[in-house]
């Protein structure tokens, strides 16, 4: 995304969750607050926030953000107005949203991909697992994504601040979940630098 498209002032964890929490359908806090509700406690700044929905719910955005400015981020990085009443197709994955045309923005919605019972990774359909295991809760019940999960999205880009989420995490992860991480990078990218610092 370029850097002309606003200011963010991104809402709290809570008040994201006060919003989504209405849906009966699938969601998570995703992004770094996913890997801060892991952790268990705040460890690096965030630019804004992340919550994720399947695809098959994506017109739960307009329900939950009626009257907002709700804009899809149409590939290579173009925003545009989204209307109630269109599908988004397979590759615009990204959603801002803000109160008002005028206002910063406040939350990014991203959209995942299911199969059935299955959620399925939108960069390779062979990455998938249970969608009922695909997130976890906080302490005072608030829905993200597990970090193994958000970790293979975040290997991708290896920011500065995608290294300090992967080394602040791993050492909490359990066997199952390093194992699911290493796996999932096999497929995608075989030599992967994290992957050494999994199998150690």
């Amino acid at each position: 995304m370029g850097e002309d498209l606003g200011t963010w002032e991104p809402m709290s964890v809570a008040e994201a969750t006060a919003l989504f929490g209405r849906l009966t359908t699938p969601w998570w806090i995703a992004g770094g607050y996913a890997i801060e509700l892991f952790v268990g406690s705040p460890f690096r700044p965030h630019d804004d926030i992340d919550v994720l929905l399947l695809r098959r719910d994506q017109q739960k955005v307009h329900e939950v953000l009626a009257s907002w400015d709700i804009q899809a981020a149409d590939p290579p990085g173009t925003l545009r107005p989204w209307p109630a009443d269109e599908w988004l197709p397979a590759e615009v994955h990204d959603i801002w949203c803000r109160e008002h045309p005028n206002g910063p923005w406040r939350i990014q919605v991203m959209l995942d991909e299911a199969d059935g019972d299955e959620w399925t990774s939108r960069r390779d359909s062979r990455i998938r697992r249970p969608i009922r295991s695909l997130g976890l809760h906080a302490t005072d019940g608030t829905p993200y994504l597990t970090p193994e999960v958000q970790l293979f999205y975040k290997a991708k880009g290896q920011r500065p601040k995608d290294e300090v989420d992967f080394a602040t995490a791993v050492p909490l992860l359990d066997p199952k979940a390093l194992r699911w991480l290493d796996e999932a990078l096999a497929v995608t990218s075989p030599d992967h630098p994290w992957r050494s610092r999994l199998s150690g």
